[in-house]
């Protein structure tokens, strides 16, 4: 099969647990390959709300470094935004815009480093916008706004996954090109405000972005969660006219999975499972695969 994942943690754990992202005891590692015909892998920085700027920093670049290092030892092309060319590709995106501090010239930088995705928060707020977590929702500010059009600027894709109610609908406002939920699912499913609204998929299936199925058991079902579940969110979106919008985000290493997940290798398991509630293999493609390519694609070439 042909894989995107537009969104994993394995890189912030590789760099802080001293570990490389070929041989370790993640849900992610380099190894597992072969499992797929062709792979496409977004590696996030994940910046933590509770470091310091410097801190955010050197985090960056070491796991900047890690990427480069591990990723040419194993045969992984580092995307430069000029197409999937290999079998095998790693994509540099950071979550958390706060590591740009104040400074607007550190986008470029970003764009320099190859960084093709930037989730705007984590879940606290920053001097971007307000996280899904505020108490005290006042949407984007100025500074937020200027870098949204810096990052379309410099060829970088915003992210709306994490943020609040109020920044969603300001970066929609200030957006010229499409945005993306990198690992979010439907808040009709399960009620939790790190989910999108319905109205929320609707804009950004109308901007052409898309979203990736988050995997993460608390973002699936207030209850016991499961592969069905990870359908249900499917369908629900599906339903929402998002054919060509609905991709993958699994947040590997980065939450707790389903009982039935433990990581990458079981992703053709759920693949399999979308082919045998009798998904035609040609929208189980576009799920795990043609949406997200094509997005790129576009993107890159806007």
């Amino acid at each position: 099969m042909q894989y995107i994942d537009l969104h994993c943690d394995t890189l912030y754990r590789a760099v802080t647990e001293n570990k490389n992202l070929y041989d370790n005891d993640f849900h992610i590692s380099l190894g597992d390959k072969d499992s797929f015909k062709i792979w496409v892998q977004c590696f996030a920085v994940w910046i933590p709300d509770d470091i310091t700027l410097e801190q955010a920093q050197s985090l960056y670049q070491k796991a900047v470094q890690r990427l480069n290092t591990d990723a040419y030892d194993n045969s992984f092309d580092i995307y430069k935004g000029n197409g999937f060319g290999g079998k095998y590709t790693a994509v540099l995106t950071v979550e958390g815009g706060r590591l740009i501090g104040s400074d607007l010239s550190n986008i470029k930088r970003l764009a320099d480093d190859n960084v093709k995705i930037l989730t705007l928060t984590w879940n606290g707020d920053n001097q971007i916008a307000c996280g899904a977590q505020t108490n005290n929702d006042t949407g984007l500010t100025d500074f937020g706004k200027a870098a949204v059009r810096e990052l379309e600027r410099n060829k970088i894709v915003v992210d709306v996954s994490h943020l609040s109610d109020r920044s969603f609908y300001d970066t929609a406002e200030n957006s010229t090109a499409p945005f993306v939920a990198t690992h979010s699912n439907s808040r009709t499913i399960c009620n939790h405000r790190r989910n999108l609204t319905d109205e929320q998929f609707k804009i950004i299936r109308d901007t052409g972005g898309i979203i990736g199925l988050n995997f993460y058991r608390d973002f699936l079902s207030c209850g016991k969660a499961g592969i069905k579940d990870i359908v249900k969110h499917c369908e629900h979106f599906l339903s929402l006219g998002g054919e060509d919008t609905v991709a993958i985000g699994s947040d590997f290493d980065g939450s707790d999975m389903p009982d039935d997940i433990c990581g990458i290798a079981d992703v053709p398991k759920i693949y399999n499972e979308f082919l045998r509630l009798n998904y035609s293999e040609t929208l189980v493609n576009k799920i795990f695969w043609a949406n997200a390519h094509n997005f790129f694609e576009t993107f890159d070439n806007t």
